[in-house]
């Protein structure tokens, strides 16, 4: 157990970042599946900027890595573009 009150309050704030980290990275998580599971085209093309916005957020916030919005981003691209 932390016996200084300043490592209490570094743990409370901690437990308090990682919810907040958590819920954004799940809703993310969300929105990628929900587009990969999309077939029509172009309701993925009109879907597909909200996503990279919060992709890019995310990264921005350091709650994701840019290489991984990057890559989830180009992967969603050419999802995109193999619809028919």
């Amino acid at each position: 157990m932390a016996n200084h009150k300043s490592s209490i309050k570094r743990i409370r704030q901690d437990k308090k970042k990682t919810l907040h980290n958590k819920y954004y990275a799940k809703t993310m998580r969300n929105a990628v599946r929900k587009l990969r599971q999309i077939t029509d085209k172009n309701e993925a093309l009109s879907m597909y900027p909200s996503v990279q916005k919060m992709l890019d957020k995310l990264a921005k916030t350091n709650i994701i890595h840019k290489n991984k919005a990057a890559n989830l981003k180009s992967s969603l691209t050419r999802h995109i573009s193999q619809l028919g």
